[in-house]
């Protein structure tokens, strides 16, 4: 089992549906000032953000890839065209292409270098890329300490530390058969702090817009960043 697959059965005890829905808000509102055909989205999850997109923009070409079969999945119950692929692998070009909710957090630094040379190959010339990332103090004030969730059929626990970059979360999680009795899985998944600065050295895409995100109070934990391919 892919480590985002027990994220992916657990997502709706995590309580962070309102952030998410906010999260997609800025997005939305970014690309009303947009105008493009196709679009992208990385790391599509269950596929609230595409289905939105799908109602309210007129896009003749609409894809989401995720690496999780249970997102993808979901995401194909909407509807949705999905595919469960690394970006590297896909073919195509896109006007847009979204990443959302730290997507590229989860790549260490190698990672991220390919991953935006990927980027770059599959934006139109002048396309947008549109996507946010974890602040530092997002990931000591916000992220940071221990969760625990019982809905009677499941119990949750995750256990979060950030030291010299790097976001380590514990997920172990206890589910109810019908013997009554608890099954048991467990998954350590990372995510990486990046500087705006050095993400921009890695790749020839142009940073042409950046917000501030304030989606747990006052604490700035997000920046929405849009790069642009030049040519």
């Amino acid at each position: 089992m892919h480590n985002l697959d027990l994220y992916a059965k657990v997502e709706d005890l995590l309580g962070i549906d309102e952030a998410s829905v906010d999260l997609q808000n800025h997005y939305l509102d970014t690309l009303k000032n947009l105008s493009f055909d196709s679009l992208l989205d990385v790391g599509c999850g269950k596929g609230a953000f595409l289905e939105r997109i799908q109602k309210e923009f007129q896009t003749q070409k609409l894809l989401g890839v995720d690496l999780s079969p249970l997102m993808v999945e979901a995401t194909r119950h909407r509807g949705i065209e999905v595919q469960n692929i690394d970006i590297c692998h896909l073919e195509g070009s896109f006007e847009v292409i979204t990443a959302m909710f730290d997507t590229l957090n989860y790549l260490d630094k190698h990672q991220l270098k390919r991953f935006l040379g990927c980027v770059e190959r599959l934006l139109t010339p002048n396309g947008l890329f549109l996507f946010d990332i974890n602040t530092l103090a997002g990931f000591e004030n916000v992220a940071v300490g221990s969760y625990i969730v019982d809905d009677q059929t499941r119990f949750l626990t995750i256990d979060s530390d950030f030291k010299e970059g790097v976001y380590d979360s514990e997920f172990t999680l206890f589910s109810l058969q019908n013997n009554d009795c608890f099954t048991k899985e467990q998954a350590t998944i990372k995510q990486y702090y990046h500087e705006i600065e050095e993400m921009c050295v890695m790749t020839s895409l142009k940073l042409i817009d950046r917000l501030d995100i304030y989606l747990y109070g006052e604490i700035q934990d997000k920046t929405l960043l849009m790069f642009k391919r030049l040519f």
